[in-house]
């Protein structure tokens, strides 16, 4: 891809669901080259829009990262089993300690005790297995996007910020969440679509769907491997911080524009944060020159990830990957 390309996925990344004219207006495009590449490479499988839960507010579930040690040539065994499960969002293969890394979304806190100990654990060639629970998310990778866009092109693109502080929760009604599942599989849905499958006029499900989208418990994701759009290197920290300094900590990396994903977890380290950079010494300039400024930070345990087998719920046999480019 070339630089427009990335330009234009990044700006998809900021909004979703965006008119192909407002991002053209945005990035100083015409809407016509807008919609004739992003088309394509939605066409081609290089990008896909879909829509994840905040899970903790909605309700939907409970996050949480697992790792696997599992036994030697049984990693992408255990990849597949585990992103063949509908409750992982993500499943990547990584260097270090762990073998096998996932995201796994509970349907409730009782469920999470048979997940682990009998689910995850009968899988064959898992030796052994580490949990944390995600207590709060700084950053989701939805809400992340490729450092290719100008501070006011994001700007002009990005929605408003919620007027007063989100509720800790917030649920869905049966309607909701029907429409919820209809962004999940598609998340440029037209609301005219929505309303004829859902029997909605189409003003109704316009209000609904920007309610999802205000409340924040409905977040619309624009899915690519990073490495197509010159991000190869994509890494799993692990960091010990000291509790006063939690909250400083992960609002600062989360607004750092190589950080996909950072949140909260309960175990011995306190904060997981996913980072992707062109090259590896960038990696190390974010080590050096970002986290390891920030005083309250006393470890950082690195793990690269060296193939994702699903991202965003979705597998990777439904993204293109490096591999397929000619």
């Amino acid at each position: 891809m070339d630089v427009l390309d990335r330009r234009l996925i990044a700006a998809l990344q900021v909004s979703p669901r965006a008119p192909w004219g407002e991002i053209g207006r945005a990035i100083g495009e015409h809407e016509r080259t807008v919609a004739r590449r992003l088309q394509r490479l939605l066409a081609e499988g290089v990008v896909r829009v879909t829509a994840i839960y905040d899970d903790l507010r909605s309700g939907h579930g409970r996050p949480v990262h697992l790792h696997a040690q599992v036994r030697p040539g049984m990693a992408r065994k255990v990849a597949e089993a585990l992103a063949a499960r509908p409750d992982t969002r993500s499943v990547y293969s990584l260097t270090g300690a762990t073998d096998v890394g996932s995201e796994l979304v509970s349907p409730s806190r009782e469920d999470l005790h048979d997940i682990l100990s009998a689910q995850i654990s009968g899988i064959d060639g898992v030796a052994q297995t580490q949990t944390q629970v995600v207590l709060h998310t700084f950053r989701t990778v939805a809400e992340w996007h490729a450092p290719y866009l100008t501070d006011q092109e994001v700007a002009e693109l990005r929605p408003a910020p919620p007027a007063e502080c989100l509720p800790d929760e917030d649920g869905l009604s049966p309607l909701e969440q029907e429409i919820a599942e209809l962004l999940a599989a598609d998340g440029r849905i037209a609301f005219t679509t929505i309303a004829d499958r859902l029997d909605l006029s189409v003003p109704t499900a316009r209000r609904r769907v920007a309610s999802l989208l205000e409340r924040r418990v409905l977040l619309p994701r624009a899915e690519v491997e990073p490495a197509l759009i010159g991000l190869e290197v994509e890494a799993q920290l692990w960091l010990k911080v000291r509790p006063h300094g939690l909250d400083r900590v992960g609002q600062t990396l989360a607004a750092h524009p190589n950080v996909r994903y950072c949140a909260a977890t309960t175990g011995t380290h306190a904060l997981i944060v996913q980072v992707a950079t062109a090259h590896e010494a960038d990696l190390y300039r974010f080590l050096s020159g970002v986290v390891g400024l920030l005083d309250e930070v006393t470890d950082v345990n690195v793990t690269l990830i060296t193939r994702a087998y699903k991202r965003g719920h979705l597998h990777k046999s439904g993204l293109l990957t490096l591999e397929k480019t000619p």
